[in-house]
């Protein structure tokens, strides 16, 4: 477990993480997102012990980064946004010399470097030198030292930056086997790649914890009273007939639409989803509707929501 507690960072008179606090459990993929300059990465930083805390405290399995650094780094594989690759180096020679670094035992140093090779699909490329290999491949190689020593979370800066869609798939098809052994931190600003592969979010605006919840709770929260539309073909004045019959409506708005067709944004009362009452005042009458329509927030929405300058904190389950 990772607990992060009163973090502050500060350069100069800029403050980058701004008294942030979260807890990290076991057996998750979580998602920490947020525009360009809200933290992330200097949040990362200090989690691996890459950075010194301005104040707080980061907790690695009880372990003090900066106080324990190598119990706590035990715990702990890290792949930066840049990944920290030897270009002159083949593969296998640069897994083996980072095995050593992270004090694998020398007995197992081999047989673990090349099952972490199978694992991220390199060892085709293990004699090759890497700067002689694509940006995807270069990607796989950070997160095979990321892994090694097997560590009961590893931390993903940006993994797929700079990829072409078919390296994404398979960097997120990789991180989705990690997950089934590893706590993984993945750290984006594409919103996609967060709803894709994550089933928790952490949302950070400014440097300030702004979210915390699964991807659906988020969802959920903020769905507030979102208009429902419908389309039929009965003149407005049929239309509101109908309409008038069904408690709960505030106002019903109706627009411009194609030749023959009504169509209607009906807001309603506080947490009062009328669609059923709709559909079924229609058929009473023997009048059918061409469609009928809820916007759901998606979390696209809500980041924009929670990051725009404004935006309300929500700490979700911390």
């Amino acid at each position: 477990m990772i607990e992060v507690k009163g973090l502050v960072k500060k350069y100069g008179s800029h403050t980058a993480v701004d008294h942030l606090n979260f807890r990290i459990e076991k057996g998750h993929i979580y998602g920490l997102l947020g525009p360009n300059g809200a933290g992330k990465s200097t949040t990362m930083n200090i989690m691996t012990g890459y950075l010194g805390a301005t104040e707080g405290e980061v907790l690695i399995d009880g372990h003090d980064i900066l106080k324990e650094p190598e119990l706590a780094k035990k715990s702990v594989g890290y792949l930066p946004e840049m990944p920290p690759l030897y270009m002159e180096m083949k593969v296998e020679e640069y897994l083996m010399f980072a095995a050593e670094l992270k004090k694998v035992a020398r007995n197992s140093r081999k047989a673990e470097v090349k099952k972490i090779m199978k694992m991220v699909k390199i060892y085709d490329v293990r004699e090759r030198l890497i700067k002689n290999l694509s940006k995807g491949y270069r990607q796989r190689v950070g997160l095979a030292q990321a892994v090694l020593g097997f560590p009961e979370t590893i931390i993903l800066d940006e993994p797929t930056v700079g990829l072409d869609p078919k390296q994404i798939i398979e960097i997120r098809e990789l991180i989705r086997e990690l997950a089934k052994d590893h706590t993984v931190i993945l750290s984006s600003h594409i919103l996609a790649e967060i709803r894709e592969v994550c089933d928790y979010i952490i949302i950070i605006s400014q440097g300030k914890l702004v979210a915390s919840d699964t991807p659906e709770n988020l969802e959920r929260q903020f769905a507030g009273n979102e208009p429902v539309e419908i389309e039929t073909r009965l003149l407005p004045e049929r239309t509101e007939e109908i309409l008038s019959g069904i408690s709960g409506i505030q106002k019903v708005t109706y627009l411009s639409g194609d030749p023959g067709i009504t169509k209607a944004v009906i807001e309603t009362d506080e947490d009062t989803d009328i669609r059923e009452e709709v559909f079924q005042a229609f058929a009473r009458e023997d009048c059918s509707l061409i469609s009928m329509y809820k916007k759901q927030h998606t979390l696209e929405d809500i980041f924009l929501r929670l990051t725009q300058e404004g935006g309300r904190p929500h700490a979700g389950n911390l």
